[in-house]
């Protein structure tokens, strides 16, 4: 058992250090390569947000898929916001015909949740990850980025720590049950020791390090439980499998989606 134990530790160490330095890599040089990471990352949570998603209804997915390339190179070139807001109307639009179609020949259609579930899946996942393109394009963008990702990371580990060991108070229990108030107030005290390190490390000026440290250490919480809850209602676990120890994508994620947010609009307020 401690041998089995042993070499999921192994695992879960190897693959966790390969998506960290892929996105911190990405991150440093910019560029094509952050792009890449983006693309890759996002479009791999859409595939499994899209799995959990079909288990309640018919998804045009392949819709979706498009849509999220088209709002993701819509960023990356920075074309008129608008461009996004027709991407999307037009979508809608188009799975409607399909459904048309679909009630036509087979008798049955899906309009309202197939609308409904495949453009939240470019709401919730492909969005975030397009701020966090352009928070890269800020002036310290590559600073606001690693400090949104190592602040997240450090909520992350030390709620798990802090919750494993002394957590009690269950927060949602109907939700994730082995979330508890003291996880929470674990991950909140990592996130902001994570924020003063990075200050003293990178000699920084303390906002809006500060500042995101506190977003991730509640939000990204709360983005947790929200993917939990999407979970709970499909009845899966994990949203997959591709980063081995850790489950999917959309899981290793779900923290980052919310953050990625509300450091955006962070940045609006402190860069305007």
């Amino acid at each position: 058992m401690a041998q089995l134990k042993s070499k999921e530790l192994i695992r879960r160490a190897v693959s966790g250090a390969f998506v960290v330095t892929a996105i911190l890599l990405g991150i440093w040089y910019g560029g094509w390569l952050w792009v890449s990471v983006v693309y890759s990352f996002s479009m791999i949570s859409l595939y499994e947000f899209y799995k959990i998603v079909s288990t309640q209804t018919r998804l045009s997915r392949g819709v979706g898929y498009i849509t999220a390339i088209l709002v993701l190179t819509s960023t990356v070139e920075g074309l008129h916001p608008i461009s996004i807001s027709l991407t999307l109307a037009l979508s809608a639009f188009i799975i409607l015909m399909i459904e048309i179609i679909r009630r036509q020949f087979q008798g049955v259609s899906y309009a309202i949740l197939n609308v409904g579930g495949t453009l939240s899946g470019i709401l919730y996942v492909i969005i975030p990850w397009c701020f966090m393109l352009l928070l890269r394009k800020f002036p310290a963008g590559s600073l606001l980025l690693i400090s949104l990702f190592c602040c997240t990371w450090g909520c992350d580990v030390t709620s798990y720590l802090i919750g494993s060991r002394w957590g009690h108070n269950k927060l949602c229990s109907r939700i994730s049950p082995n979330k508890t108030f003291e996880g929470f107030a674990g991950g909140f005290a990592g996130s902001i020791l994570t924020a003063g390190i990075l200050v003293f490390a990178l000699n920084q000026g303390i906002s809006p390090i500060l500042w995101i440290g506190i977003v991730c250490g509640t939000l990204g919480q709360m983005g947790d439980l929200a993917e939990s809850l999407l979970k709970r209602e499909a009845g899966v676990k994990d949203s997959g499998n591709i980063i081995p120890g850790h489950g999917g994508a959309l899981d290793r994620f779900d923290s980052i989606l919310i953050n990625g947010l509300f450091t955006y609009v962070l940045c609006i307020v402190l860069y305007p």
